[in-house]
């Protein structure tokens, strides 16, 4: 018999939205752990707000929607409250009713410096490496360090001279200039650099993401942003690695690719009870001399070369993940503070996907 179409369902729904969700859901597990971390951060998130006056949007909900806009690689927190307003799904893990209304797109805008400067994403990362249930996945002394570009929220339209000069056409017509970071800067977004990561290939606005990954499950342990150069790659690895060194207590190991094989580099690692696990450069240059790598038998003889060297290649996927399913690709936000903690934002939502397999397994 076929059944009467009835074009609006009932006013009222008896089910909650936690029954709507499946069992076996992949964000129960994530939603479970994030639950966790907030509730030790809850002392830390109230340092941030006065003691008086109207009640604010919790920032345990803020922190989960963010979570969110990471995960399924929402474009803006305009388009994240759209789907939070009709999303079942979205509402329970944000810990929002059915009936409770979304907020404000510019909700985002106002609390992201206050969370950004109380660094509670610092500090949620932290937290979540020190769960007791994460800590063990981790090593505490076998690592791996790269670097990704992060394409600029500025077009290349706004890199015009520091002095205000050639302003006429708007800067339209930049072909034949030659444009340097020391002269020029971006209109939209100053802290932005001009930069190229290959010979061959074309220059951009962009900001360079670090990360550090332990070795045993590939987490993302650490992450920093800075000025794109030539050498941001290698300041910031001795920055993150010198923490580690400092926190295991013990000499520690790091696999990089050739791009940090310079002899200060290394030299500077060792200097800080680093053993440098350095893909070996050996090209010819332009020139026809080939270079002279820093690393040497001394390091390449033992097995945990090899074993660093093929376990190093797993911080791409940590980038990948990023790009293609995160928000590390082109980043919405303008200003180094802004864009370090959406890309530290990145690095916990791709932890968050990996550490509910990773006890599973």
């Amino acid at each position: 018999m076929r059944g009467k179409f009835v074009d609006q369902g009932g006013l009222f729904s008896y089910i909650s939205p936690d029954k709507r969700v499946p069992a076996d859901h992949p964000l129960r597990k994530i939603r479970e752990l994030v639950r966790d971390v907030l509730g030790e951060l809850s002392r830390s998130l109230a340092n941030l707000y006065a003691s008086e006056g109207r009640p604010s949007i919790p920032p345990e909900q803020l922190l989960s929607a963010l979570l969110l806009q990471v995960f399924y690689g929402i474009r803006s927190e305009r388009q994240l409250m759209e789907q939070l307003n009709y999303n079942l799904l979205y509402r329970w893990f944000v810990g929002l009713s059915p009936d409770d209304p979304v907020w404000d797109p510019s909700t985002f805008t106002k609390n992201r410096d206050r969370l950004q400067n109380g660094e509670v994403f610092t500090k949620f990362m932290a937290r979540l490496l020190n769960h007791s249930k994460v800590k063990p996945l981790l090593s505490s002394e076998h690592f791996s360090v790269d670097g990704t570009l992060i394409e600029a929220w500025a077009s290349q339209k706004s890199f015009r001279p520091k002095d205000g000069s050639g302003d006429d056409d708007g800067g339209a017509d930049f072909h034949g200039q030659k444009r340097k970071n020391d002269t020029h800067a971006s209109t939209s977004d100053p802290d932005s650099r001009l930069y190229r990561k290959a010979a061959g290939r074309e220059a951009r606005l962009c900001y360079m993401g670090h990360a550090t990954m332990e070795n045993r499950h590939g987490l993302a342990v650490a992450g920093i942003v800075t000025h794109a150069n030539g050498t941001a790659e290698r300041r910031a690895s001795e920055m993150m690695l010198k923490a580690r060194r400092k926190a295991a207590r013990r000499r520690v190991t790091v696999g990089e690719d050739k791009a940090y094989d310079t002899a200060d580099h290394v030299a500077r690692l060792r200097a800080i009870d680093v053993t440098p696990h350095v893909t070996q450069n050996n090209a010819v240059t332009k020139t026809g001399r080939t270079r002279n790598s820093a690393i040497d038998d001394r390091t390449t003889r033992h097995p945990g070369y090899g074993v660093s060297q093929s376990r190093r290649a797993m911080i791409e996927c940590i980038f990948g993940w990023g790009k293609q399913h995160g928000t590390m690709r082109k980043t919405k936000h303008r200003g180094i503070g802004r864009v370090a903690a959406d890309f530290l934002l990145n690095l916990i939502a791709y932890n968050r996907i990996r550490i509910p397999k990773l006890l599973a397994a």
